[in-house]
């Protein structure tokens, strides 16, 4: 059988698996689940095409090591086949731990243990079943390979998960600020004492890869509609784990069910191994269900924050660069007592109180690095002659409350 398949993808055109592994990994259920967790949460109530998902970003990913690799070979450097394949199975994997709505839900449906971590906990168990050929990769994953570059190229501030998700986010929302030039700045990359860097042709690229970071940041993954869609997804997720643990019974799928009655952390999964199969049945779908039933619960609460999500009635949200006093909050949540007639428990489910912090780019970080012709490095910030890269260095923070509209 031919598993070195073409795929069609609407933003890079034909992709063509190099490695037989990879499409046995992708026709895993761990992999294929991730057809079913969109990639932008609920940015698509703002922007109706962002639907795409996982699965899409996974191989987009992919697509772009093997161009990175290709390149870092060209200009000298040995990267073995089995390196290679490697590099292509960490970038392959690198999301697959993502929970239900990826980053929205990620400390709701589990406590204490990351995506990153979900991810390796389910690479390990990959690598059992594929009979150790996993092990370099997960090496890189973790950034443990003696080759950092490779990891740099899996997971840094200008890896091929950013410069995928920058582009194909921007074409599925239409956004196009977010377009940044890929194949540019992968002809661009070298490798300097087994680090990766950028050669100073390059320099303009990374700029406008950063500033396009940036824009993406507040106007998608930020934008204050979709803060509020997620806070709302959110809240719902609490109530319904507050109500089943006190005994409520809830419709919703087994593996719901079971993250609900219990705040599994990662001490929970290295002890029950069974568990990540559990997590690994869960999906959007899951909650959606879930979420829709909801609406007729005869908790207040729950219905109503369920219908508010489900007919699109979001909270109305306020953003700006100073906290909020605290005597605004109070007197909002009193509107909501005395308008619904609830405790001032159960009004705060229809109240937020947080900040967002954005920032495009980290100099204390593992930096951008920038070759010179004479052999000089340096950080992307000093390198770069545009006067607002060094600002965008520094977060913006910026606080926000969000209540019903009908106040």
């Amino acid at each position: 059988m031919n598993k070195r398949k073409i795929l069609n993808d609407p933003v890079y055109g034909f992709i063509t698996l190099r490695y037989d592994i990879l499409l046995d990994l992708i026709d895993h259920p761990y992999f294929q689940r991730l057809r079913r967790i969109t990639q932008l949460g609920l940015s698509h109530l703002v922007y109706p095409g962002a639907l795409h998902n996982r699965f899409h970003h996974a191989i987009g990913a992919t697509f772009l090591m093997a161009n990175a690799i290709e390149v870092i070979r060209s200009k000298g450097h040995d990267i073995t086949d089995d390196e290679a394949q490697a590099a292509h199975i960490a970038i392959l994997l690198h999301d697959i731990g993502h929970g239900p709505f990826s980053h929205a839900l990620e400390h709701s449906i589990v406590n204490d243990i990351t995506h990153e971590d979900i991810s390796s906990l389910m690479m390990e168990r990959l690598n059992q079943e594929f009979n150790g050929q996993l092990s370099m990769a997960i090496s890189i994953f973790k950034g443990q390979y003696h080759k950092p570059y490779l990891h740099q190229l899996v997971s840094s501030q200008l890896d091929m998960d950013r410069l995928d998700y920058l582009r194909r986010d921007s074409f599925y929302s239409g956004v196009t600020e977010g377009n940044v030039g890929s194949e540019r700045i992968i002809k661009m990359l070298n490798v300097h004492e087994g680090q990766l860097v950028v050669e100073e042709k390059g320099i303009y690229s990374i700029e406008k890869f950063i500033v396009a970071r940036r824009l993406m940041y507040w106007q998608v993954y930020l934008h204050k509609t979709v803060l509020s869609a997620e806070y709302l997804l959110v809240n719902i997720l609490k109530r319904a784990k507050e109500l089943t643990i006190k005994g409520t019974d809830l419709w919703c799928s087994p593996s719901l069910s079971r993250f609900l009655k219990n705040n599994y952390g990662k001490a929970d999964f290295l002890e029950t191994p069974e568990l990540l199969d559990t997590f690994a049945r869960l999906d959007d779908f899951d909650i959606l269900s879930a979420i829709k039933v909801w609406q007729d619960h005869d908790d207040f609460v729950l219905s109503q924050l369920s219908e508010m999500l489900v007919k699109r009635k979001l909270f109305r949200i306020e953003l700006r660069s100073e906290s909020f006093p605290e005597e605004r909050k109070l007197e909002i949540i009193s509107r909501i007592q005395t308008k619904w007639k609830l405790s001032e428990a159960d009004a705060a489910y229809f109240f937020v109180s947080d900040s967002i912090n954005n920032y495009a780019y980290s100099s204390a970080a593992e930096s951008i690095k920038i070759q010179y012709k004479n052999g000089e490095i340096r950080d992307a910030a000093e390198a770069s002659d545009h006067f607002n890269l060094s600002a965008l260095s520094k977060p913006v923070e910026k606080h926000f409350i969000c209540y019903p509209r009908e106040l």
